[in-house]
C-alpha cells in the first residue's frame, strides 16, 4: 500500500506536468463562471468593448474560485449574483446552496449522517442493523467581496454560513476571513490541509484520514513564479486530551498551533504540496500535582492531478504525534494525549498515520465518476483497552451528474471496516444520494 502510494504520487507530478492539456474540470468551471447575472451599482461602461473585457476578466477572478489553495470539493460554487463596480474596484457575490442528503445503511448502521468506520457499532445492536435517513447539512450561503484599494493593494473578504449546527438544522458560521494580499487573518482552512487533494464523494465524512480543520488563524502565502506556493501560519488550537479527571486533568491553551506548507503547481488546481504542523498539547499530573507539555506534530504529502483531460488522480498522506483532533476518525475520540499505563498521572502523544488514493474520471465536463478508499491507523506506544479502535478502512465509488452549471444530483456506495486492539471487527455498509441547487 505504502509503495503504491509513492508510486501514485510520482505519476501525478510527472504525467501531469507533460500533459497539461485543458482538462473537463476547467471546461467545466468556464460554464459555471458564465451562469451568472451581473448587476453594475453605480453605471456601467458605456463602451461595448470595454464592458465586455470588463466582464471578462470578472468572470475569471470568479471561477478563480475553484482554483483556490484551500478549495472543497463540496465547497460552494462560483456566486450567481455579482455586483460590479463601474470603477472595477469592487465586485461582491452573493451566492449559497440547497444540499439534500439521503442515505441508506444495513450489516449495522452507523448512527450519523457522516459515513466513519470509526463509529461503527460493535458489537453491533440488533435493534439498530438498519436505517433510513436524511440531512440538509451542507445547505450555505455565502458573501465574497473582491476589491483594490490604493493603501492595501488587492483584497478579499468572505463569509460562509450553513446548516450543520444542533440537529443539521441550524444555522452556524463556517469560515470568515480577509486576504489582504498574501496575508490571511481570520477562520479560514488550516494551513496544514489540503482540500483539494480529497476525492470527490457524496458522503460528507469523506476519507478516514481527511485533515481539514477551520480555525482561527493568521497566515502568510507568498507565490513564485504562479508555481510554488509557501505558507506559514500561527492558528488557535482544538486539542482533545484523554484525561480522566482524577490523575489527570487538560491545560487550557496557552501557544498557537504552527503550521507550514511549501507546494509546486504546474496548472491551476494541480500541485504536489508538503505540509507540516507543530502543537503544545499541555496537561496537569494530579498525582504529582504538576503541568507538562507534550509536542504534537505530524507531516502530509498530498497531491493531485490530471495526466489526461478526462482523468484526475488523488493521493494524500499524513503521519505524526498527536494529531488526531485535526480530522479524520481519529477525532471521534479524546486521542491527542492518551494516559500511560505503566505510569499514573502521565500522559504521551500517541502516533497515528493516514493514506487515501482516489481516481475521477469525467465521461463529459459534466458527468463523472470517481473511486477512492482510505486507511487510518492508531499506533500507541503502550498497551491500551481491548475495545480501542486500531484501524478503519473506508472507501467510496459514486457517478455525479451536473444536469446544469448550477444543479447536480450525485450517488455513491460507502463500504467501511473497523477493527479493535481485540481483534474484534465490523463491516458497514451504505447507500447516499445527494441533490444540490447552487445560486
Amino acid at each position: 500500500m505504502k509503495q503504491f502510494v509513492t508510486l501514485l504520487f510520482f505519476a501525478i507530478i510527472s504525467a501531469s506536468s507533460i500533459l497539461n492539456a485543458r482538462t473537463h474540470n476547467d471546461i467545466f468551471i468556464d460554464s459555471v463562471a458564465k451562469s451568472n447575472r451581473l448587476v453594475f451599482i453605480d453605471g456601467k461602461p458605456a463602451d461595448g468593448e470595454e464592458l465586455r473585457e470588463y466582464t471578462d476578466s470578472v468572470r475569471r477572478r470568479i471561477a478563480a474560485f475553484y482554483y483556490d489553495q484551500f478549495h472543497h470539493f463540496m465547497d460552494p460554487g462560483a456566486p450567481y449574483f455579482l455586483f460590479l463596480s463601474k470603477d472595477s474596484k469592487l465586485a461582491m457575490g452573493i451566492g449559497g446552496a440547497v444540499r439534500m442528503r439521503a442515505y441508506y445503511d444495513w450489516g449495522g448502521a452507523i448512527p450519523a449522517p457522516g459515513f466513519a468506520p470509526a463509529l461503527i457499532p460493535m458489537p453491533a445492536d440488533p435493534a439498530d442493523m438498519r436505517h433510513f435517513g436524511s440531512t440538509p447539512a451542507g445547505t450555505c450561503l455565502f458573501f465574497r467581496v473582491l476589491g483594490q484599494n490604493k493603501t492595501l493593494g488587492e483584497y478579499q473578504l468572505y463569509i460562509e454560513t450553513d446548516f450543520t449546527g444542533y440537529q443539521s438544522r441550524d444555522l452556524r458560521l463556517k469560515k470568515a476571513y480577509a486576504i489582504i494580499n498574501r496575508l490571511t487573518i481570520g477562520y479560514a482552512s488550516s494551513t496544514f490541509s489540503d482540500p483539494a487533494a480529497i476525492p470527490p464523494t457524496v458522503d460528507a465524512q469523506g476519507p478516514t484520514n481527511k485533515i481539514t480543520p477551520t480555525t482561527v488563524l493568521v497566515r502568510y502565502m507568498p507565490v513564485i513564479k504562479d508555481r510554488w506556493y509557501f505558507a506559514v501560519s500561527a492558528e488557535t488550537p482544538d486539542k482533545n486530551i484523554g484525561a480522566d479527571g482524577t490523575n489527570t486533568k487538560s491545560v487550557s491553551n496557552w501557544l498557537p498551533d504552527f503550521a507550514a506548507f511549501v507546494q509546486y503547481q504546474w496548472e491551476p488546481g494541480q500541485h504536489v504540496r508538503l505540509a507540516g504542523i507543530v502543537r503544545t498539547l499541555s496537561y496537569r499530573n494530579l498525582i504529582s500535582a504538576t503541568n507538562h507539555n507534550k509536542t504534537g506534530r505530524a507531516l502530509q504529502l498530498s497531491a493531485t492531478g490530471s495526466p489526461l483531460p478526462m482523468l484526475t488522480l488523488y493521493a494524500i498522506a499524513n503521519y505524526g504525534h498527536g494529531y488526531a483532533s485535526l480530522g479524520g476518525d481519529l477525532m471521534m475520540g479524546a486521542n491527542d494525549l492518551i494516559p500511560d499505563p505503566s505510569q499514573p498521572g502521565v500522559l504521551y502523544a500517541p502516533a497515528s498515520y493516514g493514506l487515501c488514493l482516489g481516481v475521477k474520471y469525467n465521461f463529459t465536463p459534466s458527468l463523472f465518476a470517481s473511486v477512492s478508499a482510505s486507511q487510518t491507523r492508531f499506533l500507541p506506544a503502550n498497551q491500551v483497552s481491548p475495545d480501542l479502535y486500531k484501524y478503519g478502512i473506508a472507501s467510496a465509488v459514486n457517478i455525479f451528474w451536473n444536469m446544469t452549471p448550477r444543479m447536480q444530483i450525485g450517488m455513491e456506495y460507502d463500504f467501511g471496516y473497523r477493527r479493535n486492539f481485540s481483534r474484534e471487527h465490523r463491516c458497514a455498509q451504505r447507500v447516499g444520494a445527494m441533490c444540490m441547487f447552487s445560486f
